[in-house]
């Protein structure tokens, strides 16, 4: 196998590193990187256990992407999402509306609904169903999920999770899945 050196800002931290030519952005996040929380699945795309963000905040399949194609770029795993060790609002969202069952699946859950709170701050029903569509979680059945998206905007504002009566933003322009594969344009 080629091997190439590649450089990728993960979490804010740039790292170099060589990696081979069929190696997915999954390998060299869990294998060179030694970054954990994503996870291996089904390798297909199909279940998100490997979603990590792109540095425009949109959930990538990494187990589908060769890192080649990321060489110089960024992107943010779920070890990125805390700061000064603070969980992220929708990872506090996580734990209080008990959205975290085995916890296999939970880094790419909350990278998925992460993409989705930075496309739709306050989303809509059907803006969290198309989002959470190409999601598996066999533990939750996504109702503890969708409740904790629909709660992480309050729990931003530091409003009360108990009385969630807000109003959210239109559906349209919403795209089949959650996910943006290499290549492909956003049209929303």
């Amino acid at each position: 196998m080629a091997k190439f050196i590649m450089s990728l800002t993960v979490n804010g931290d740039k790292y170099e590193f060589a990696a081979d030519d069929t190696d997915t952005l999954l390998d060299v996040i869990r294998n060179q990187l030694v970054m954990t929380g994503t996870k291996r699945g089904c390798t297909t795309g199909s279940c998100g256990v490997c979603t990590v963000n792109n540095a425009n905040g949109e959930a990538i399949l990494s187990c589908l992407t060769l890192a080649r194609e990321w060489d110089g770029e960024s992107i943010i795993t779920i070890e990125g999402l805390e700061a000064d060790g603070e969980l992220d609002a929708i990872q506090a969202a996580f734990v209080e509306f008990g959205a975290v069952q085995c916890g296999f699946c939970t880094p790419g859950v909350i990278m998925s609904a992460k993409a989705l709170l930075n496309r739709y701050p306050q989303p809509t029903e059907e803006q969290i169903n198309a989002g959470m569509a190409g999601v598996l979680c066999r533990c939750t059945g996504h109702i503890k999920v969708k409740e904790a998206i629909r709660n992480d905007f309050r729990l931003r504002q530091g409003l009360n999770t108990q009385d969630n009566n807000s109003e959210a933003g239109d559906a349209q322009n919403i795209p089949a899945t959650g996910f943006h594969y290499p290549g492909q344009l956003d049209e929303g």
